[in-house]
Parts: C-alpha cells; structure tokens; sequence
C-alpha cells in the first residue's frame, strides 16, 4: 500500500525544488482557514496522478498547458512563457506568445 503523502510531498519536490522542506516531518501547511486544502492536493493530485506510470511528467505538464489554455488562464500561461524563455531562449518565448495569442484569438 502506499503512502499517498509521502509519494505526493516527493513529487511536489521534484516539480517544484526547494519549495518545500527535505523532511516530510517538517511540512505543515499552516493553520487557519482551510488548513487541510494542500494535504488534500498533495495527496490526490500529486500522491495520485502525477505520480502515476500511464503518462511521462512531460505529457502530464502538456495536459496540465492544454487544460490552462481551455480556462483562458492568460496569466498563468504568460508566466510559463516567461520561465520557459529562460531555458529555451528569446525566439523560442516570443514564438510560444505568438501560438498563445492566436489560441486565444487575439492575434
């Protein structure tokens, strides 16, 4: 069996490094209103589907942009350009807004 917020803290890890603590002891999501919302999302969507073998972590991120770009979420998507920009170059950014704004219909 397996641990579902183990697995999910390792993948959050792994997407997002150094957001979180190295020790799974030491992650508390806080206090407050709602403060079981993130063990939620750790646990189902990163201790259950991202970390699941049907789809590689890549395919998983391009469902992830394609769902992004279904909500119209334009600054979501502006900030994925930004940062990708940075690995894949300026040509390679400016491209990627040009696909955005005629997905969006608004080239």
């Amino acid at each position: 069996m397996t641990n579902l917020r183990a697995d999910g803290l390792k993948v959050f890890r792994e997407l997002l490094p150094g957001s979180l603590p190295d020790d799974d002891g030491d992650v508390d999501f806080g206090e407050g209103f709602a403060p079981e919302l993130m063990d939620i999302g750790i646990e189902s969507v990163f201790g259950k589907l991202w970390s699941r073998d049907g789809l590689s972590r890549r395919d998983r991120s391009l469902v992830t942009l394609g769902i992004l770009i279904a909500l119209r979420a334009n600054e979501e998507l502006a900030e994925v350009i930004y940062h990708s920009t940075g690995y894949a170059g300026f040509p390679a950014g400016n491209m990627a807004k040009a696909m955005a704004l005629k997905a969006f219909g608004e080239d």
